[in-house]
């Protein structure tokens, strides 16, 4: 099971890999309703694409119960309420992973012990995977880039991982 926050779920979409990502991956997709309200907004050109994810079950939304961790979380990590929430259903579901770009988030996760990947990571993924091909990789990399605040180190070991693997 993955858990999507707002950040990395609006970069996988930005990029064109949203879909292919909740498509193949072995497990269940979630987000948690705070996640949906913020990605879901009217304005945004990837709401149509997300919503749609969620209606044909590619990615469910989760209700999350306990309010004092997530105030606690919050307050202890500097971290919004969707992060807050992302982390607080990681803690509670067993073999559960979240997929964060959030910079505190990440911090949280380390500190808790909960697996976590990145938008980028997922990317790399994908290509190794043989999901996308190593032009689109490099392409959605290149998009990621300008979207996204990744170090210049990051984004490196990203392109070496998508071009060295002839």
């Amino acid at each position: 099971m993955i858990i999507l926050d707002a950040s990395t779920i609006i970069l996988l979409a930005k990029v064109g890999i949203l879909e292919t990502f909740v498509s193949n991956f072995p497990g269940r997709v979630l987000i948690p309703e705070k996640v949906k309200e913020e990605v879901c907004i009217k304005e945004m050109e990837e709401t149509p694409l997300i919503e749609g994810l969620i209606k044909d079950r590619k990615i469910y939304v989760a209700k999350v119960r306990k309010t004092m961790l997530m105030r606690q979380l919050m307050d202890d990590f500097s971290i919004d309420v969707g992060e807050a929430e992302a982390l607080t259903l990681a803690l509670n579901k067993k073999d559960a992973m979240i997929a964060t770009d959030d910079r505190n988030a990440i911090r949280a996760s380390k500190l808790l012990k909960i697996d976590f990947t990145t938008a980028i990571a997922i990317l790399v993924r994908a290509f190794e995977r043989d999901l996308i091909d190593k032009e689109e990789a490099l392409i959605m990399l290149q998009k990621l880039e300008s979207i996204a605040r990744y170090s210049r180190a990051i984004i490196e070991d990203a392109k070496k991982n998508i071009e060295g693997s002839d």
